[in-house]
C-alpha cells in the first residue's frame, strides 16, 4: 500500500469504485438497489444500518478528541500539528452532523409497521466493522475514521437517492413511501460532505496519516457488502414469520 502520489484522493476513489463494483455484482445488494427487495429484507437492512450508525457520533467525537490532543509539538512540526487540528475539528463537527441519524433508521422501521425495539443482532460483518471503527477511534490512528467516512458518504452519493426512488416507484413494500428517510437524508447531505472531505484530505502532509485513512477505507469497502449480505441472510432465515 502506498500513498506517496500527489493525488492520493484518486486512490481513495479507487476503493469507492471497488465497493460499488462488488455491490453491483452481489445478488442480495442488487435486489435492494433495484427496488425489488422484500419488506423483510429491507427491514433487516435498516436494522444493520441502525447497529453501525449509532456508533458514528460517539466514535467521531472520540477520534476528534484524541487527534486534537496531538496538535501540540515543536515549531518544526507546526504544519503537521495544524493539519491534525483541522482534521480533529472536522471529526468533531461530523460527530454533531451525524447526531440522531440512527433514529432515521428506527423511524423507517416504524413506518414499515415494525416495532423498532425488536431488532436482529448485528451481523458478523457489522460486528467486525464496529470493532474496527472502535479500535481506530479509541486506540489506533484516530484520523483513520475519515477513511471510513469517505467511503460510506461516497456510497450514499452514488446509490442512496436512486435506491430510495426505486423502492418507492416499485411500491412492493407496504408503507415504503414513508420509510426511506435514512436513504434520502444521506443522499441530500453527503454530496457536500464528500467534496469537503476530499478537499481536506488532499492537503494532509503526513504519509502515516494517509496510510491509516486508506487502510480504514479499504477495511470498510471490504466489510460493507457482507453487512448487506448478512442483513438479507437474516431476513431469509426469518422468512416463515416475516411480513412481506
Amino acid at each position: 500500500m502506498t500513498t506517496d502520489t500527489l493525488d492520493w484522493i484518486a486512490t481513495l476513489d479507487q476503493e469507492v469504485a471497488a465497493l460499488l463494483a462488488r455491490l453491483d455484482a452481489d445478488p442480495a445488494a442488487r435486489r435492494l438497489y433495484d427496488g425489488t427487495a422484500t419488506a423483510a429484507e429491507y427491514a433487516s437492512f435498516l436494522e444493520q444500518i441502525y447497529h453501525y450508525v449509532r456508533w458514528t457520533r460517539p466514535l467521531c467525537a472520540r477520534a476528534g478528541a484524541r487527534l486534537g490532543g496531538r496538535c501540540t509539538g515543536d515549531p518544526g512540526e507546526r504544519g503537521a500539528a495544524d493539519a491534525r487540528g483541522i482534521l480533529a475539528a472536522l471529526l468533531l463537527r461530523k460527530a454533531e452532523e451525524e447526531s440522531g441519524h440512527e433514529q432515521w433508521a428506527l423511524d423507517d422501521l416504524a413506518a414499515l409497521g415494525r416495532d423498532p425495539e425488536v431488532r436482529a443482532e448485528p451481523a458478523p460483518a457489522t460486528q467486525a466493522y464496529i470493532a474496527w471503527s472502535r479500535y481506530t477511534a479509541e486506540a489506533g490512528a484516530p484520523e483513520a475514521f475519515l477513511g471510513t467516512a469517505y467511503v460510506l458518504e461516497a456510497l450514499s452519493v452514488h446509490r442512496a437517492a436512486d435506491v430510495a426512488a426505486r423502492l418507492v416507484a416499485r411500491a412492493r413494500i407496504p408503507g415504503i413511501a414513508g420509510a426511506v428517510r435514512f436513504l434520502q437524508g444521506h443522499a441530500d447531505a453527503d454530496q457536500g460532505h464528500v467534496r469537503e472531505l476530499a478537499g481536506l484530505l488532499a492537503t494532509i502532509p503526513c504519509p502515516a496519516a494517509r496510510e491509516a485513512i486508506l487502510l480504514s477505507a479499504r477495511v470498510t469497502r471490504t466489510l460493507y457488502p457482507d453487512m448487506i449480505a448478512g442483513a438479507l441472510a437474516g431476513a431469509a432465515a426469518l422468512a416463515p414469520t416475516a411480513r412481506g
